[in-house]
C-alpha cells in the first residue's frame, strides 16, 4: 500500500503525544523518543498545532490540543451510544424467550 510519507512523520509525532494531554512533551524528547532531527519534529508539531490537534504549552513543551481531546470524547460518546442499543436489544430477546419460556 502506498503511503504519504510526509503524512506519516505527522501521524509519528500526533501517537507520540499520547498520554500527554495535561503534562507537555518538549521537541528534544519528541525527536529522541522517534529517532528523528528536531526540525522534523517542530514541522509535524507546527501543522498539528495549526490544526488543533496539539497544543504548545506555557513552559514551551507540546500536548494533545482541544480537537484530538474531541474526537476522543465524541468517539466515547458514540461506543456508550452503540453499548446502549445493544443492551435494549438483549433485554428485548431475554424478554421474549422468558415469554416464549413462560416463566
Amino acid at each position: 500500500m502506498s503511503t504519504v510519507k510526509s503524512a506519516e512523520k505527522v501521524l509519528k509525532v500526533l501517537k507520540a503525544l499520547t498520554g500527554h494531554s495535561l503534562a507537555g512533551v518538549t521537541n528534544q524528547e519528541l525527536a529522541k523518543q522517534l529517532d528523528e532531527p528536531p526540525a522534523q519534529i517542530t514541522r509535524a508539531l507546527q501543522t498539528l498545532v495549526a490544526e488543533g490537534f496539539a497544543q504548545q504549552l506555557d513552559d514551551g513543551s507540546y500536548a494533545l490540543g482541544n480537537r484530538m481531546v474531541s474526537m476522543a470524547h465524541a468517539h466515547s460518546q458514540e461506543i456508550d451510544k452503540a453499548q446502549g442499543r445493544i443492551s435494549e436489544h438483549l433485554q428485548r430477546v431475554f424478554a421474549g424467550v422468558k415469554q416464549i419460556s413462560g416463566s
